[in-house]
């Protein structure tokens, strides 16, 4: 009988082992699951609070108002800040010049899109001496000056290139006198026609459009015509816009009179092709 219940005790000693044991692997298996609960919901939160992989595609607010902007703005979950303002006088007042990030930029919601305007009033500026001056010093004073070199007019003097007089909207403007800043001044030349009154066409392809001035008047040329293609659609765009197409074409060895207009066509898109000159036999 003794020997029975002995068995017996064992017997109920490994089921209540089994059982401990089972105990403990079931709340093992519950734990691991509620870990891994745990963790599917901290990344699903962490992906929500992020919004990851959800950017949005920032929009063009060049040339709008601040008022259209905002509301283009709200519709595309965005934010904007105006940081920063510039005059040009051939933009509207108070329109958008210059955004960050720039448009199809990539962006989380609510992102702060900063702006550069358009102030609302010119800045005044000095109109600087140049009669007797050189071309290239007149051309350098205009531009420490924040004005624009625009049309040069040659007459008849014995000095080439000497600046006779400055004008302003067709009228003779005086050193000192108070106009907007990046104002056109016209430039009126002296040309002896005793001396060599002819200048070469530089090459203007890739040029772009702000360096365009500056690079025909160096060669004494205007400006005649500049045509932009759809790639322009506003003042900020032509800034980027290269020349891809010019008339009369460079050259280095025919020559034309200085004044001479230059037609240009200039785009944002198309690349210009500059063939280089082919080696002569002697080069190679």
């Amino acid at each position: 009988m003794a020997e029975n219940r002995k068995e017996r005790a064992k017997q109920v000693g490994k089921k209540a082992a089994g059982l401990k044991d089972n105990w403990i692997l079931k709340h093992l298996v519950l734990s691991g699951c509620a870990v891994l609960v745990l963790l599917f919901v901290l990344f699903t939160l962490l992906k929500f609070i992020t919004r990851h992989n959800q950017e949005l595609e920032v929009p063009s607010f060049i040339n709008m108002s601040v008022q259209q902007a905002e509301e283009l703005a709200r519709s595309h979950s965005m934010r904007l800040e105006v940081t920063d303002s510039v005059y040009i006088n051939r933009m509207a007042p108070g329109a958008i010049f210059r955004q960050n990030p720039q448009a199809g930029g990539k962006v989380k919601k609510n992102r702060r899109i900063l702006l550069t305007i358009n102030a609302m009033l010119p800045k005044m500026v000095s109109m600087p001496s140049t009669v007797g001056y050189s071309l290239r010093q007149a051309q350098s004073e205009l531009l420490s000056s924040q004005l624009v070199l625009g049309k040069l007019i040659y007459v008849d003097d014995i000095a080439t290139n000497n600046v006779i007089e400055q004008l302003y909207r067709g009228r003779p403007i005086a050193p000192g006198a108070k106009l907007p800043g990046e104002s056109v001044i016209d430039l009126k030349v002296g040309v002896n026609r005793k001396d060599s009154a002819a200048t070469f066409v530089p090459e203007m392809r890739a040029v772009p459009y702000r360096l365009v001035r500056e690079r025909l008047a160096e060669h004494s040329l205007n400006i005649k015509k500049l045509f932009f293609d759809e790639s322009v659609k506003n003042y900020a765009d032509s800034m980027s816009a290269l020349v891809y197409r010019q008339i009369p074409q460079a050259s280095d060895t025919v020559q034309v009179e200085l004044g001479t207009g230059v037609t240009l066509y200039l785009s944002k898109t198309i690349v210009p092709v500059i063939e280089k000159p082919e080696s002569t036999e002697e080069e190679e």
